[in-house]
């Protein structure tokens, strides 16, 4: 029985991002330089990610010629750097569709955005040093929608080959990532926000739950 004292309305949305963390997306170029695409749709289970990406952008032509890359996670202080890369493509010249949206090339999008790329220890593409979650992966499979409705995007599924994170955000002593300490950007209808103070703990969380002071 529904409670009648909950209104809701049917809506259509433009885009549905109900809060997902921001990632870059590194790949290597084909004159060995890195390329970083800024990505949303992002989801992983065991030891597998899935991505969605779109095919207009450099980092898709890349995945093709070469199954790398590397999944940097910014915090929710570099939403500013993030933005810097926002518009920038890798794409020369630029797709009519993105260039009508506003997007140019930019090159070196690690100096555009304030980033340092350093290498990686097995995939070809380069880490970004800022972020504080880096996961290094090698794509399995790109796939494209079942539905071919016009969209210009693929689903890619990729293996974790290993994973580097800041000291500073991880449980010393364990392989666990802090819950307290690591605030990660997250993409929430077109808007960045920052993560609260923690308001729970799951059953089969392996870590305590510490309250900041």
């Amino acid at each position: 029985m529904t409670n009648p004292s909950i209104q809701r309305r049917r809506i259509t949305p433009s885009v549905l991002y109900p809060g997902t963390p921001v990632l870059l997306m590194t790949t290597l170029n084909s004159d060995g330089s890195s390329n970083i695409s800024p990505l949303s749709s992002f989801w992983a289970l065991g030891n597998r990610v899935v991505l969605g990406l779109g095919t207009q952008g450099q980092g898709y032509r890349n995945l093709q010629l070469r199954n790398e890359c590397v999944l940097n996670f910014p915090s929710s202080a570099q939403a500013d750097q993030v933005e810097a890369i926002a518009r920038a493509t890798g794409r020369d010249p630029v797709p009519d569709a993105k260039q009508a949206m506003g997007y140019v090339h930019v090159r070196d999008k690690f100096a555009r955005g304030g980033f340092t790329a350093v290498p990686s220890a097995q995939v070809a593409p380069a880490t970004i040093a800022e972020c504080p979650l880096q996961v290094e992966v090698t794509v399995m499979a790109m796939h494209a929608p079942s539905d071919d409705d016009g969209q210009h995007f693929v689903i890619v599924e990729g293996r974790i080959r290993c994973v580097h994170a800041h000291e500073d955000i991880t449980v010393h002593g364990t392989q666990h990532i802090d819950a307290t300490r690591w605030k990660p950007l997250i993409y929430l209808f077109r808007h960045y926000l920052g993560v609260s103070a923690p308001v729970g703990r799951n059953f089969r969380a392996e870590t305590p739950m510490r309250l900041p002071a």
